[in-house]
């Protein structure tokens, strides 16, 4: 009977070269960042146009504004990590002139247009924190904000996905043959009894 679950393997860092900033090998730093800023900001736009549907005479307006604004500066808190590792990888491993290198260009532009329109809304909210109802110039940032973080991980993630940017194993790798034997990292056989 074949075995249901592999968990050791996918979690260690034995076997794994580290990579410094970038993280270790086939465990990159940056990818997991993101989910934080991404989903930060797309709640605070959500939150935002609660606020502003709900409108002043709602007491869920004010509930809503106070928390797109704490969402979205938890993802701001996170966004400078997120930003250096991603930098990192994009100076340490990426090779320029390729197609993958131009991608990875446009995904850092957008990105750092998004974090500049985030620092500019956060200040427009600590400057109306009182306010009943998100004003108008938040909310147009927040949906800013909110929409170009979707476009630029689209980028971030053809990278991954289609690229396989900084993916460690393609092709016929062992973990993809029928097995009873986990290969951890930096492994690419079957224990000798298994081949």
């Amino acid at each position: 009977m074949p075995r249901l679950f592999s968990i050791a393997p996918a979690i260690s860092i034995k076997g794994r070269k580290f990579k410094g900033l970038r993280g270790f090998a086939g465990k990159p730093a940056h990818p997991p960042l993101t989910d934080i800023p991404v989903a930060a900001y797309v709640f605070a736009m959500a939150f935002d146009a609660v606020s502003f549907f709900a409108g002043s005479d709602s007491g869920i307006a004010r509930d809503a504004y106070v928390a797109g604004t704490w969402a979205i500066i938890a993802g701001a808190i996170v966004s400078v990590p997120t930003a250096l590792t991603g930098f990192w990888d994009w100076l340490k491993s990426t090779p320029r002139g390729t197609q993958a290198w131009r991608t990875a260009n446009w995904h850092m532009a957008v990105m750092l247009t998004v974090t500049a329109i985030v620092v500019v809304d956060i200040v427009l909210r600590l400057g109306s924190a009182d306010a009943a109802v998100v004003p108008g110039s938040v909310l147009i940032l927040s949906v800013l904000a909110g929409s170009l973080v979707m476009y630029g991980s689209a980028y971030g993630g053809a990278l991954v996905y289609d690229y396989g940017f900084n993916v460690e194993t393609s092709g016929d790798h062992p973990v993809w043959h029928p097995s009873t034997h986990d290969v951890g990292p930096g492994e690419h056989a079957f224990p000798a009894e298994e081949q």
